[in-house]
C-alpha cells in the first residue's frame, strides 16, 4: 500500500487534465483552505458521492496516561469529522 502526498496527486491530476501542475496546485489549496474556512464557522461541506466535512463537539473525559497510570481530565473540543459518501465507500469495497 502507497502513501500518495499531495505533491504526488497533484502530478496525477495534472497529467490526467492536462493542466500545469502550478495550476492543479492552486486550485487544491483553494479547495482545501475553503473546507477548512467553511468547517471553521460550523458549516457542514458536502461533495456528493465523494464525502461530507463536518465539525462534532467532543465531551471532556477521563482519560489515563498510559506511562504513570494517572488518571488526566481531558477537556471538551471542537474536532473536524469526515463522513465518505456512498460512492466512495462502494468503490473501496
Amino acid at each position: 500500500m502507497a502513501n500518495v502526498n499531495k505533491d504526488a496527486l497533484v502530478d496525477a491530476i495534472a497529467a490526467k487534465a492536462d493542466l500545469s501542475k502550478k495550476a492543479v496546485e492552486s486550485v487544491l489549496e483553494s479547495l482545501l483552505e475553503k473546507i477548512t474556512e467553511e468547517i471553521r464557522q460550523g458549516n457542514k461541506v458536502t461533495l456528493t458521492g465523494f464525502g461530507t466535512f463536518k465539525v462534532s463537539q467532543r465531551a471532556a473525559r477521563e482519560g489515563i496516561n498510559p506511562q504513570t497510570k494517572a488518571k488526566i481530565q481531558i477537556p471538551a473540543m471542537t474536532v473536524p469529522k469526515f463522513t465518505a459518501g456512498k460512492a466512495l465507500k462502494e468503490a473501496v469495497k
